[in-house]
């Protein structure tokens, strides 16, 4: 039962099928336009997640955290100390304060670079520049020069931008930034610090509301640029090889070596938020669902997906907004606490933990006790990254007041200048140790490729990649040797390599799944996918669509397992109509 306060509530459900009996009662009935002329209403839905919609839309209408928010007076003073002190943290771990204002203030998403700076895309404009006002929102990069925990370096790299809602460093000089409705490259050419020279990458990006911007940029082990934009957000993005349309939801990769723009998957809410695992798979939160952990394959679709006859459901059903995402990983975590993943209740002032575990073609998941918590009003994590030091960032948007739809843009009791950045570590474990990547051969580079941290083995990745637009043959010959010495733990690597180079995975190479572990068929499946359509991006796929249902059925061929046949019918899904049905046969 809901019990609905609002005199305007309007539902149209037409999906015959199923019935779900919902009994509503209005506690302003001689003002509400039912849907039919008895408080008891029968919904008829086509799948019991129509009926999940239909439940959130009445729920909408039950006082909130909006309406707490507009009666909101008690509002303690910014006090980093004090906040500290009433926060409380999970046994074995402890707490410091890594950065807060002036060197920083509004945080919106963070990522470390190879040297181990931490860069912030920061913004006091949002929600809603003045008019008059200049925007000179900035993206700022910090260091903890003396390895004590407390950021000690403070540089701004940009400034002038108009709410930046993503930044993504791919070295120590240069980064992804989203611009509201541009995707811009910038470079500092000179050493000093700051960006002298900015590219346009895509433009184009919707701009109907301010956070849900495209946002949450993260570079893939596959070497493509992962960002999301959210339901009110329309795009249509000009690129080489067409125009590229995105209404709603959804997950972007870019492939900076071609250029190619390409939707991943569609829907989610206000998905701020998305992480790859060690093998490889994609994990969404929705910082406006309802659902947890999302896992992400291509093509999925997911609620509000504009269009969608029906969709996916999230892990953990019936578990709040949540707001960025991170695996902990490495040795200075606690064992237990390895494979995890972190987000935050941003609502709720909670830092979040959650495991998951394969089952059939998907996952389950389970909260697990709070990180962080506390009764601080201001206190609004928002982002999570994992340190050079192996240590848990969190960024604090620090902000009593949250969401931009129901307090007035201009209203006093928003926060544009405060913002924190905390550290959770584990006195009792040592430190991660923090390789210097430029200095390291390639054969010590695909070591790290096996390093127990997950950035560690992105930022070896990354450097890889450079080496290999020096000698392309030097770095391909050390990957297959290096490959060849354990082929059922490091094909997926060496098949990543390949989409880099914009090289196909050749036929001799699938022989790798023999040895490989079932658990990473299906991220090899989508490799050699891939990998095969980026050799001609400017073929339609129904050109490619023959060899590749054969490619299909190779590599199908007595490998019963689900995770593997749902990767096979994405890609089935992919080809000419008239060929599907003969690549899963």
């Amino acid at each position: 039962q809901i019990r609905v306060n609002t005199r305007h509530v309007r539902v149209k459900l037409a999906q015959p099928h199923a019935a779900f009996l919902v009994h509503v009662q209005y506690t302003t009935w001689d003002a509400f336009t039912p849907l039919h002329t008895s408080p008891r209403c029968l919904v008829s839905v086509r799948q019991p997640s129509i009926l999940v919609t239909f439940l959130t839309i009445l729920a909408t209408a039950i006082p909130s955290d909006s309406q707490a928010q507009r009666n909101l007076t008690d509002i303690p003073k910014p006090d980093t100390a004090a906040e500290l002190e009433a926060m409380q943290v999970d046994d074995g771990a402890a707490l410091n304060l890594f950065a807060s204002d002036p060197d920083i203030s509004k945080p919106i998403q963070m990522n470390f670079d190879s040297t181990g700076g931490l860069w912030v895309a920061s913004s006091e404009v949002y929600p809603q520049i003045k008019p008059g006002e200049i925007a000179n929102d900035k993206i700022i990069v910090l260091r903890d020069t003396d390895g004590d925990g407390v950021a000690d370096k403070r540089t701004v790299f940009t400034d002038g931008l108009l709410i930046p809602t993503g930044v993504a460093p791919d070295s120590p000089d240069s980064a992804y930034v989203v611009d509201s409705t541009r995707l811009l490259y910038l470079q500092d050419t000179d050493g000093d610090g700051r960006a002298d020279k900015k590219r346009v990458v895509l433009s184009g990006f919707g701009t109907e509301d301010t956070h849900h911007l495209v946002h949450t940029l993260r570079i893939g082990p596959d070497g493509c640029l992962y960002f999301n934009q959210s339901i009110y957000i329309h795009s249509h993005v000009i690129t080489p090889y067409g125009t590229r349309h995105l209404d709603g939801g959804g997950i972007w990769r870019y492939r900076p070596s071609t250029g190619q723009l390409e939707v991943v998957s569609k829907g989610l809410v206000n998905s701020w938020g998305h992480v790859f695992d060690a093998s490889g798979e994609s994990f969404a939160t929705d910082g406006a669902g309802s659902m947890g952990l999302n896992y992400i394959f291509p093509d999925s679709v997911f609620v509000t997906s504009p269009g969608a006859k029906r969709w996916l459901n999230g892990l953990n059903p019936g578990s709040p907004k949540h707001c960025g995402l991170e695996i902990l990983s490495g040795t200075h975590v606690p064992p237990a606490w390895v494979g995890d993943f972190v987000t935050n209740d941003f609502r709720s002032h909670r830092v979040c933990r959650f495991t998951t575990q394969p089952n059939g073609s998907s996952y389950i998941s389970r909260q697990q006790p709070e990180i962080i918590t506390t009764q601080r009003v201001a206190f609004r994590p928002i982002d999570a990254a994992m340190g050079p030091d192996g240590a848990l960032y969190i960024a604090d948007w620090y902000n009593p007041i949250i969401q931009h739809g129901e307090v007035d843009f201009r209203d006093q009791r928003r926060d544009r200048t405060h913002g924190r950045v905390w550290r959770v570590s584990f006195p009792e474990r040592a430190p991660d140790p923090w390789p210097d990547f430029a200095a390291q051969d390639v054969n010590s580079l695909l070591e790290l490729l096996r390093d127990p941290a997950l950035p560690v083995r992105q930022f070896a990745r990354e450097e890889l990649w450079k080496r290999a637009d020096q000698n392309q043959a030097k770095v391909l010959a050390a990957y297959q040797a290096w490959t060849a010495k354990d082929p059922g733990d490091r094909a997926l690597e060496l098949f990543w390599f390949h989409e880099v180079l914009g090289m196909p995975v050749t036929d001799p190479m699938l022989s790798m799944f023999d040895a490989a572990d079932p658990a990473v068929w299906r991220t090899m499946l989508r490799s050699v996918w891939r990998s095969r359509l980026n050799e001609s991006p400017e073929k339609p796929k129904a050109a490619l669509s023959l060899p590749l249902a054969g490619l299909l059925k190779r590599i199908l061929v007595n490998r019963n397992d689900p995770r593997l046949l749902l990767e096979a019918v994405v890609c089935a899904g992919q080809l000419d109509a008239s060929i599907s049905p003969q690549a899963l046969s």
